[in-house]
């Protein structure tokens, strides 16, 4: 079934298999996010992993090495064609399968920590209320998420979509099966600068 444009695609003019198009996307740096290699080292992925809007899969491929069953997914065809090229040239296990965010449920999997690098921030309001509900059909109670996406505090701050505290928090509020843990400030890099700009990280857990 065809799917509706997402906001974000309405912004842009153009659907997200288009940004991998000619070369590079913006966000795509080439490597796993340092944010996501900390977390790795740190023991936060456990279990069966599911990354959320994985691109070209850096950092799936990054978890999956270390270990971990990790599935990642993304509505751009392209980027999850040039993922699978990626495992296969690295020798990393990993599965890579095109899949719509707000509609995870055809997945028919459960999943124990759950991996957000710069999706949520990509949504309005009414999506992200959304996008939470179909992680939540996806996810085991007691399963993380850890969000990572473009902060509206600090010098520097930028991207399309920063996100404020307020608006994280209220995504995953009292009754979306979800409740935050914690949120911290971080660096999310990006083509147009490799040094991060603002963002934050946050652990959510699934109840």
């Amino acid at each position: 079934m065809r799917r509706p444009p997402t906001s974000h695609e309405r912004q842009a003019g153009a659907p997200w298999d288009a940004s991998y198009a000619d070369g590079p996307a913006p966000w795509d740096i080439g490597e796993p996010q340092p944010a996501v290699m900390r977390l790795a080292r740190d023991g936060a992925f456990t279990g069966a992993v599911l990354d959320a809007g994985c691109g070209t899969g850096d950092n799936a491929l990054h978890i999956a090495s270390l270990g971990l069953a990790v599935l990642g997914f993304d509505v751009a065809a392209t980027a999850v064609s040039i993922a699978r090229a990626r495992a296969a040239d690295r020798g990393v296990d990993a599965e890579f399968v095109v899949a719509d965010a707000l509609r995870l449920q055809g997945l028919g999997r459960a999943f124990d920590t759950v991996l957000d690098c710069a999706l949520l921030h990509t949504f309005d309001r009414h999506e992200r209320r959304e996008y939470v509900a179909s992680l939540a059909s996806v996810t085991r109670p007691g399963a993380r998420l850890r969000v990572l996406c473009f902060s509206d505090v600090g010098p520097g701050a930028c991207g399309p979509h920063p996100v404020t505290e307020d608006d994280l928090r209220a995504a995953f509020g009292p009754d979306s099966g979800w409740s935050v843990a914690s949120v911290a400030a971080e660096r999310l890099c990006a083509r147009f600068d490799m040094e991060g700009v603002p963002a934050w990280l946050a652990s959510v857990d699934r109840v």
